[in-house]
């Protein structure tokens, strides 16, 4: 730990690897807990770090390079004994990392129908801004109810859409729904994309993923945020004409 602490640069932060080889399954929930629930959670890596925790999935019991298997660990905490099988491994890390995930947006839509419509009278600071809420409501009030789930494989939108749905008091009943459905499939194509990617590539090319974290990270980065980014150039575009 302290070796950890001394070595520990903000950057990281942003790192999926780092929350994976250094906190291993509890941080991971907890990362997309506060990535999907709690607005100061925005910066998280929730993509990539659901990707690699799937190129991870077997050995990401306490940590992916020392657990014995996450069936293992977990199955034992339970008193299931320690079976080990891939797919029980991905199912398991699947189910704990959705119940966060979808407790998370629960917590923002509380939070939202709470103190939500104070939050438009909020100034910029650090770690909020006002053109950051106003880009959730906009991509809510496009889409509707189906927001909650495509907003899942959004960055920045993700954090803030749930908490808009509270703002505007969307029916906690449908909310649920689309929160249940959106959470599970965004956490299992995530995870198994990284799993299956992972066992695919090594098979057929002999590269390892593993490896070569930095690049595969950025990848994901680029193809999660262009779509918000796309909304946001051409989007100003078409409001100035």
């Amino acid at each position: 730990m302290l070796a950890i602490l001394l070595d520990f640069h903000w950057t990281q932060l942003l790192q999926p690897q780092f929350y994976v080889e250094n906190g291993g399954l509890w941080l991971i929930l907890f990362v997309i807990f506060a990535e999907t629930g709690l607005f100061a959670g925005f910066f998280l890596p929730g993509d990539s770090l659901l990707f690699v925790a799937g190129i991870f999935a077997h050995t990401i019991g306490e940590g992916a390079t020392v657990a014995p298997g996450l069936s293992h660990e977990f199955l034992k905490l339970i008193g299931l004994g320690a079976i080990q099988n891939e797919w029980l491994d991905l199912l398991v890390l699947i189910a704990l990392v959705s119940v966060a995930g979808i407790i998370g947006n629960t917590v923002g839509y509380t939070f939202g129908r709470r103190i939500g419509p104070a939050m438009y009278q909020w100034k910029d600071n650090l770690l909020f801004k006002q053109r950051y809420l106003q880009q959730a409501h906009d991509f809510y009030e496009q889409h509707g109810g189906g927001a909650i789930i495509i907003a899942r494989f959004l960055p920045i939108v993700r954090t803030f859409a749930p908490i808009v749905a509270g703002i505007v008091a969307m029916d906690q009943k449908k909310f649920s729904f689309y929160n249940i459905v959106g959470c599970i499939a965004w956490v299992s194509t995530m995870i198994l994309a990284g799993h299956f990617l992972q066992k695919w590539i090594l098979s057929e090319f002999g590269f390892d993923l593993k490896k070569h974290l930095e690049v595969i990270v950025l990848g994901i980065v680029l193809v999660t945020t262009a779509p918000v980014i796309f909304k946001l150039v051409f989007g100003k575009k078409k409001k100035s004409v």
